[in-house]
């Protein structure tokens, strides 16, 4: 049976939010702060239990360096009802009516079916796992790392499970932090990768110094191999996970393979998406052809300002900025989201990853010319305590010497000076440029020639030999 809710009571706009967390819920957030309850009705659907949580939190909550899973919330559905905002848990939306202005939902414990109107809708439905299309990824003790429901429920394996080995599927962010939350929590962790080094978002020069970390963790690492199918026992519980060559004993697998922009419901109201499978928006995040539909977050692809085309980002930073800009343009203010530069870092033990801009094949994908350089340095002057190796590699663009790109792997002090190149690349900075820059040093900090600073030099003599 379904029911029907009408918008906007006593001449109120309603705002219709579909997903719970960074970009909805900052969506209707932001929205709220410009236009009161009187003004404007926010509705709000969130099909899990949690709303405004760090996903990115979650390795670490497994791992037990975050100890209580509220900590990575930062504001319970009690704090947004608080703030007159309609939040709807355990309800998923099934259908966005385009035409009629209005969503269908189901709540998902009595499966009762409702229509709601909506003047303004805002779509943050996120980001799903990738579950390789083999045999056994359904069976008990494979788990998926997505939301805090998938957290609990990995925790709650980990807390009965018998055995002590695990396989990790895939090298990425998710798959490299769940190997060594695992490894913290006294198993015996495999990782199988089907790229030739782990992190395939740093070139392999780069990713084999992870790869080096990660075994002196005590992790085993299977690179270069696909996963044909994950075997499982009587009792329905995944036993191994198999490749062409061997089967690696599991008593617990988590896929850390990557996600895809959740855009099912999208896709089946004709919005607009793109090559990556994610909604395509205008700078102000509306959907493209859509004056008042919004997306943001996970589910949608966005400008990258270094190779000037569409990149699926999915990254909790953007999310928040996307609900930002979201609810200023929804609340009747006006914000831009001009795009990013592909900035990303992650840790492995005390190992520190970062990268910003492009990878080699990133550039030559999108017909760019350049010149690649690699330096050895530390992270502090070399004659003070605690100085620990760093290297920075980077890519400048032929003849003109524009920055492309920068990855640093190294000790502590090293993954957030990419920020540096961060700020360069969106300046649209040279190799020569930035060598003047005028960065902080003491030698607690930095040598006197801050690492990224002698990338840069190096890559202007390299650029002007090539001229």
């Amino acid at each position: 049976m379904s029911m029907s809710e009408a918008r906007g009571d006593g001449g109120r706009e309603r705002l219709v939010v579909i997903g719970g967390d960074a970009a909805g819920m900052s969506a209707a957030s932001q929205a709220r702060r410009l236009r009161g309850p009187d003004e404007l009705d926010i509705v709000a659907f969130e099909r899990g239990h949690f709303t405004s949580y760090s996903a990115c939190g979650i390795p670490y909550w497994v791992g037990g360096e975050v100890a209580e899973r509220d900590q990575l919330v930062a504001r319970t559905p009690e704090e947004h009802r608080a703030r007159g905002i309609d939040l709807r848990l355990r309800t998923e939306v099934t259908e966005i009516d385009v035409a009629g202005q209005r969503v269908r939902a189901r709540d998902v414990d009595s499966g009762a079916e409702s229509w709601t109107s909506y003047d303004k809708l805002v779509i943050a439905t996120g980001a799903r796992p990738v579950r390789p299309d083999l045999s056994g990824t359904d069976a008990l003790g494979v788990h998926g790392v997505q939301t805090l429901d998938d957290g609990q429920a990995l925790l709650d394996t980990l807390a009965g499970v018998h055995g002590r080995r695990a396989v990790v599927v895939g090298a990425g962010y998710i798959g490299v932090e769940m190997a060594e939350a695992l490894i913290n929590r006294g198993f015996e962790v495999t990782v199988v990768n089907r790229g030739k080094e782990p992190m395939s978002t740093l070139d392999p020069d780069m990713g084999r110094l992870v790869h080096r970390a990660m075994e002196g963790l005590g992790i085993t690492m299977v690179n270069d191999t696909e996963v044909t199918g994950l075997l499982t026992g009587r009792d329905g519980r995944v036993r191994a996970v198999a490749t062409r060559d061997a089967e690696h004993p599991a008593d617990l697998v988590v896929l850390g393979i990557g996600v895809r922009p959740e855009t099912g419901l999208a896709g089946a109201a004709g919005l607009p998406l793109g090559a990556h499978g994610g909604l395509l928006t205008d700078l102000a995040m509306r959907v493209r052809g859509h004056g008042n539909i919004w997306a943001g977050g996970d589910c949608v692809e966005v400008l990258n300002l270094v190779s000037g085309q569409e990149q699926y980002v999915p990254l909790g930073t953007h999310a928040n900025k996307h609900g930002q800009v979201i609810g200023t343009n929804a609340g009747g203010g006006y914000a831009t989201f001009p795009g990013v530069v592909g900035t990303a870092v992650s840790k492995v033990c005390d190992l520190e990853i970062a990268r910003t801009g492009l990878r080699e094949k990133d550039a030559r994908r999108v017909g760019l010319r350049f010149e690649t350089v690699t330096v050895e340095s530390t992270s502090r002057a070399g004659y003070y305590p605690g100085a620990a190796p760093m290297t920075v590699k980077m890519l400048a663009e032929h003849r003109t010497g524009r920055l492309l790109g920068v990855q640093i792997v190294g000790r502590e002090g090293a993954a957030k000076r990419v920020d540096i190149a961060v700020v360069a690349l969106t300046a649209r900075m040279t190799v020569e440029q930035m060598t003047a820059l005028d960065l902080g040093y003491a030698p607690p900090f930095s040598p006197v020639w801050d690492p990224v600073l002698v990338a840069a030099r190096k890559a202007t003599a390299r650029v002007r030999a090539a001229a």
